[in-house]
This record gives structure tokens, C-alpha cells and sequence, in this order.
């Protein structure tokens, strides 16, 4: 990368603040004028060429005045960028909140989100903290009618994952909650590699249930895990760059289609320390459908225990001051709360019976079944 002059960077620091606020072209005028530098506009007008053939600014149309291209921002970030910190109050605020909810996971995703959405004026997404070794806490069985009867399983990291059993034959309530009982007893505290068959006389019910939590921490041991949460679509929808066009249904399908999410955490934060931001701009040249758009995104959580990613995405022309710190003020009371809870274990999933399921259909033996579901929210 060139080395630019300390006016250069002078230069390149004001369009960028401009260009986020206005979203539109600065010209060499406006900076003099309007900021007061002490040199003419031609000397302005001859940096900003510089710049532009550096590849820091290009120009719209001819007569134009100069914006940012994506290395122009990535320079930004790295060398000249500012935090803006949180106002007290704000942090007071956001603080109280976190700490009521403290032990709910569904409140923190959602409370996580929508502060998130609401400070950096993007699009927020969160996931649910993961054991970084999956473990079983406990399970509940609900009787709701017939024999339909809603499996809840909590797991150490305080992740909730639930679904509909379509069961052969009738059991009452006080036998179900016999089974998951036991069936706590035999499970709890246990990784899926240690988790050892029920007896016999318990039944082919408990052997079913033993055998659905058996996959379901296998399949969240293997990394396909956690719902995401988002909030703040319409905050990236308002912006002027995405009036026409395809680029926000693309970015829509990053923040829905789990796959494409997983693969692109997992690939920008696999080596990424809990409490460091990062910053991605315009896909990196990795990724096509992030062309328009750049992400922040840090990791929180407990070291050794569980963890999970949170971040905003927003178009390249963001606020990344604002959008850095309330990421990293924003993950650190999140690795606060999930520190507090691991060490205390009075981690809790919050509305048990809400959210999503799926329904298994009957067939031989007690049931079959799908994957789990979380409780999940989003805009």
C-alpha cells in the first residue's frame, strides 16, 4: 500500500466522514470551505488526484467530486478511523438492561440485537453462545393433547432446543416427567461421546428421547448449531444506495440462508479471540453477495467454555467509528453476562414453550422425529 502524506490522509479522512453522512461526492470547495483547511482548493484538488490514482477515491462522473472505493475505506479503518464512544448514559441504559436479563438467553439475543440496530443504524445479527465442548443440562416432556407431547432440551451454554413428538401410544403427564427425570439423571453434565444407553426397564420412550438427544449434540457438536437473531433490516433498506436494485435481497439472504452465515464465520472468525472486532468490506473479494456491503463483527463469550459471534452489516459507506465500538461495547457485556452465568451455572433459557418446532409423525417404535428447533426472533 502507497504511503500517503499526513495531508493526504488529512484529505482522505474528511471524505470519508463526509461521503458517510452525506452519501454524496466531496469536492476539493467543500473541504476548504467547509472545514477550514489553510491551503486552496487546487492544492486540495491535486491531492485528491493523487489519492484517486492511488486508488483510495474514484470519481462518479467526469466534473464530479471524489468518494471512497473500498481500499479508500479499508485505509480508513486501519489508519485513521476514531472510535465514537458510547455516550454514559447510553451505556448506563444498555448496562441495566443487560443485567435484568442476565439469566434469560432469549432476552440477551434479542435485547443484543435491537441495541445493536439501534446505535450503529444498520442491520444487527447475533447467535447464541456455543459450548465449545456441547453439553446436556436438562430436558423437560410437556404433554399438550393426544399424544402430542413438546421435548424442550437446555443445554450447559444455556441454548434451548425444542420439538413436537408424535408419540404411538398415550403416557400421562406424571410418567413423562418420570422418564425425563431419570433420564436427567443419567445425561446431565454429559458430552455426547459420554453419554451411556438408559436401562432397559425405563422403556422404548426413554430410549427414543436418549437416542433424539444423542443427534441433536452430535449435529451441534459438529458446528451446525445456534439460531441467529437479527433486527435493524430497515435501517440498511433506508439507505439511498439500495433505493433500486438487488443488493439488499442479497444481503438479506446472507443474514437467512444459515449455510452461507455459517460458512462465512466460521471462515472470517475461525482464528478470532473473543473481545476483537473485525471489520469486512465489501465482500473482500471472497464474497459476491457482500459486494455492496461490509460487516463488523466480533466474537464474546467465556474462553474454553461457550461463545458466540455477533455484528452489524450495513453498506461500505457506514459510520465504522460508531459501528466498532457499540460492536465491541455491546460484546463485552455479553462475554460478561456468559462468564457470570457459566461460573454461578444459573444460566436459563427464559420462555421454556415459546418460539418454533417441528413435528415428528408417527411411525414404528414411540416416534421419529426431525432436528431440533430454537426459539428464535427476528425482524
Amino acid at each position: 500500500m502507497k504511503e500517503l502524506s499526513e495531508r493526504q490522509k488529512l484529505i482522505l479522512g474528511l471524505i470519508v466522514q463526509d461521503y458517510v453522512e452525506a452519501a454524496q461526492p466531496v469536492g476539493s470547495k467543500r473541504l476548504v470551505d467547509y472545514y477550514g483547511l489553510d491551503v486552496s482548493s487546487a492544492t486540495v484538488r491535486n491531492e485528491m488526484a493523487e489519492l484517486t490514482e492511488s486508488g483510495f477515491l474514484r470519481q462518479p462522473f467526469t466534473s464530479a467530486g471524489r468518494v471512497p472505493t473500498e481500499e479508500g475505506f479499508r485505509f480508513f479503518v486501519g489508519e485513521l478511523m476514531h472510535r465514537q464512544e458510547l455516550p454514559a448514559s447510553i451505556k448506563h441504559t444498555i448496562s441495566h438492561q443487560f443485567y435484568q436479563a442476565r439469566h434469560e438467553v432469549q432476552q440477551w439475543m434479542r435485547l443484543a440485537a435491537s441495541v445493536l440496530a439501534s446505535q450503529s443504524r444498520a442491520a444487527a445479527l447475533i447467535t447464541l453462545p456455543q459450548s465449545q465442548q456441547v453439553r446436556f443440562k436438562h430436558l423437560e416432556l410437556i404433554l399438550t393433547s393426544g399424544r402430542q407431547v413438546l421435548m424442550i432440551m437446555v443445554l450447559e451454554s444455556g441454548q434451548v432446543l425444542q420439538q413436537m413428538l408424535a408419540l404411538k401410544e398415550s403416557f400421562s403427564q406424571e410418567r413423562l416427567s418420570s422418564i425425563a427425570d431419570q433420564l436427567n439423571g443419567l445425561l446431565r453434565g454429559q458430552a455426547v461421546e459420554e453419554m451411556t444407553p438408559p436401562p432397559e426397564e425405563l422403556g422404548k420412550l426413554a430410549a427414543e428421547v436418549f437416542r433424539l438427544v444423542g443427534t441433536e449434540l452430535l449435529r451441534l457438536t459438529n458446528g451446525h448449531a445456534g439460531e441467529v437473531y437479527h433486527d435493524g433490516w430497515t435501517n440498511v433498506l433506508s439507505e439511498p444506495e439500495f433505493s433500486e436494485g438487488d443488493a439488499a435481497q442479497r444481503a438479506l439472504r446472507v443474514l437467512e440462508e444459515r449455510p452461507l452465515l455459517e460458512s462465512l464465520l466460521t471462515e472470517v472468525m475461525s482464528e478470532s479471540q473473543i473481545g476483537g472486532v473485525q471489520v469486512l468490506i465489501g465482500g473482500e473479494g471472497r464474497w459476491e453477495q457482500l459486494h455492496d456491503f461490509s460487516l463488523v463483527l466480533a466474537r464474546y463469550g467465556a474462553p474454553g467454555t461457550a461463545s458466540g459471534y455477533l455484528g452489524v452489516l450495513g453498506p461500505i459507506r457506514m459510520a465504522y467509528g460508531r459501528a466498532v465500538s457499540t460492536v465491541d461495547y455491546v460484546a463485552g457485556l455479553l462475554s460478561e453476562v456468559v462468564s457470570g452465568s457459566m461460573t454461578s451455572g444459573s444460566m436459563t433459557s427464559g420462555s421454556m414453550t415459546s418460539g418454533s418446532m417441528t413435528s415428528g409423525s408417527m411411525t414404528s417404535g414411540s416416534m421419529t422425529s426431525g432436528s431440533m428447533t430454537s426459539p428464535k426472533s427476528k425482524e
